[in-house]
């Protein structure tokens, strides 16, 4: 499907405020709050990790501190596809990246325990990558080969473990709300350990807060969730092939939906 679309902001917002009030109130009451709350569940989170160490109780303060965020920014999410999915299967689910809002949404809302595979330089933040490494989540350094190795065998330890990974392959946010392109990492997992692909599009949390904004917006986000890839079979000399099927089928849902929006 082409991606011709560029992602418009709307100055007004759920609410009626002029999209000033709306900013003093993003800045100076809401961004607060949430550090507040990151800060509070953060320091617990840290404390549980030193009696728990399959990182289960520190996911569920995670999926707490999600659903703070959600509810104090007025993201109002709705979830498509999930429905039929035997979520004791560990899988690789790939998702789209619009926002600093993806994360809490896909912490509440995808229910069973997973990893994130994420950028190292995440990992080198005060507080944050504490949190990160304690919690079990695998660090991918783009710029060493070696130890991007070392990380995507974990990786595949980890599925095999029987714990799903979710991962955002264009490696960042996108700045404009397109979809960017691919990198193989989590395809290379997928393919390693031999379990299906699940591609999920994001779509509305760009709306709720852009990448070079700190403005956040209500908003009605939908995460929805395509079929399964099946990686059964493959080999890494294929990975190319399933990165691209998996942001073909991304592509077709999140351009898909954006048009059918009505404009307001």
């Amino acid at each position: 499907m082409a991606e011709t679309t560029q992602i418009e902001i709307k100055t007004t917002q759920a609410g009626g405020l002029p999209h000033w009030l709306s900013w003093l109130r993003s800045h100076f009451l809401w961004l607060p709050l949430i550090a507040l709350y990151t800060v509070v569940l953060g320091t617990v989170s840290l404390l549980c990790s030193l009696f728990d160490r399959s990182g289960r109780v520190q996911h569920g303060i995670a999926r707490l501190w999600a659903r703070m965020i959600l509810w104090t920014v007025g993201a109002k999410v709705r979830v498509e596809g999930l429905e039929h999915f035997d979520f004791t299967t560990p899988r690789v689910y790939v998702v789209n990246h619009l926002s600093l809002v993806d994360t809490p949404v896909l912490y509440h809302h995808l229910p069973f325990h997973f990893r994130i595979l994420a950028k190292r330089e995440l990992f080198s933040y005060w507080f944050m990558g504490w949190h990160l490494r304690r919690s079990g989540q695998i660090p991918v350094d783009l710029e060493n080969a070696r130890a991007s190795i070392r990380s995507l065998n974990r990786a595949v330890e980890t599925l095999r473990n029987n714990l799903s990974l979710v991962v955002f392959p264009e490696g960042g946010r996108s700045p404009d709300g397109e979809l960017q392109p691919f990198m193989g990492g989590a395809f290379y997992a997928a393919i390693k350990a031999q379990v299906e692909v699940v591609p999920v599009a994001l779509v509305g949390t760009y709306e709720v807060m852009s990448m070079h904004s700190l403005h956040a917006r209500p908003g009605h986000v939908r995460l929805i969730a395509g079929k399964p890839i099946a990686t059964k079979g493959m080999s890494v000399r294929e990975m190319e092939h399933l990165s691209q099927h998996a942001r073909d089928a991304i592509a077709e849902i999140y351009y898909s939906t954006i048009q059918a929006v009505p404009a307001k």
